[in-house]
């Protein structure tokens, strides 16, 4: 949104006061989905329950291909740890991040490749690894909850929103599911439906279906060759 535009918003929002606002975007719902968000975020600076959008707090990322079994994967970093794993297919705008560079000697970098692929051997369980994680309160939650998979295990939708203390928002823990940056090592892939099937995945359900079959894990089986 250019100045002029936020000018506008904003005038518009606080001509009436705290209670102008708040009656405005009560009543429409439009107007919270694809105004609000940009506005609030400009004026305030404050975390509204969307994925932090590029450079929002100033730091730069660097980056290393790697090829794997399920793909060519994307290992994003920071001097803090790993920020993200990026499939060759994912959407640009599903983990907003300010990339700068290509960096193929990163030691975060180099250290993941290592890690994933003693994973896809067969010869690692569990990662340690620095992650950065860069996200809401809510979806950090979720994506630490899990980190707490163990290897071989899944849970539901559900169980992960009992886990955090957010029962009621089961659609929400999907869709911060949906938005986990660090795919494989934060393993949204051990989290299916209620009756075991395959839901959702940043990577597409076939890759989900041979991350769990190479953790031994016990789904419904599907034929995606069919």
């Amino acid at each position: 949104m250019d100045s002029k535009s936020l000018d506008f918003v904003t005038r518009y929002l606080f001509s009436g006061g705290w209670r102008g606002v708040f009656r405005v975007l009560w009543g429409h719902k439009r107007f919270m989905k694809v105004i609000l968000p940009e506005t609030v975020s400009a004026i305030q600076g404050k975390d509204i329950g969307m994925t932090k959008a590029a450079g929002y707090d100033g730091k730069h990322y660097v980056y290393r291909i790697m090829n794997s079994p399920v793909g060519a994967l994307k290992l994003v970093g920071s001097d803090d740890g790993l920020a993200a794993i990026l499939w060759d297919n994912d959407r640009p705008k599903r983990v907003p991040l300010s990339i700068v560079a290509e960096d193929e000697n990163h030691p975060v970098l180099l250290e993941a490749e290592r890690q994933l692929l003693e994973y896809f051997a067969g010869k690692r369980q569990a990662f340690d690894l620095a992650l950065d994680f860069a996200g809401t309160e809510f979806q950090r939650k979720v994506w630490h909850a899990l980190l707490a998979i163990p290897f071989g295990e899944t849970r539901t939708y559900r169980q992960i929103a009992a886990e955090i203390g957010a029962l009621k928002a089961v659609r929400a823990v999907g869709a911060a599911n949906g938005r986990n940056p660090i795919s494989i090592i934060a393993p949204c892939h051990r989290v299916i439906g209620s009756t075991g099937e395959l839901r959702g995945f940043a990577g597409g359900l076939e890759r989900k279906a041979y991350l769990l079959r190479l953790e031994g894990a016990e789904t419904k089986v599907f034929d995606f060759a069919a």
